[in-house]
């Protein structure tokens, strides 16, 4: 579990390096804050690309999930690629 990482805003004008950096080493989002409440959070775009693919994968796991529930009928992948194959590559 990665430690929660909580600047004030005034850091990241300050201080543009060093977040930069501790976001890179850390892969950690960090949280800044203006007058003491929650404001933004600011991530290295590797870890931001990284969290999105996770999110598009899980999105569509949940899609085959429920269709599988539903009782739709599916096909397996190694079915289809022989379907494929017997029908175009005559």
């Amino acid at each position: 579990m990665q430690t929660t990482i909580i600047k004030p805003s005034a850091a990241i004008r300050q201080n543009y390096n060093e977040i930069s950096n501790l976001a890179k080493e850390t892969g950690a989002p960090i949280f800044l804050t203006k007058n003491g409440e929650g404001d933004l959070v600011v991530m290295d775009i590797e870890t931001y690309d990284q969290r999105e693919k996770q999110l598009e994968l899980r999105e569509k796991l949940i899609e085959i999930e429920e269709r599988r529930q539903a009782g739709v009928p599916d096909i397996a992948a190694r079915d289809l690629s022989a379907e494929l194959r017997a029908r175009y590559l005559k």
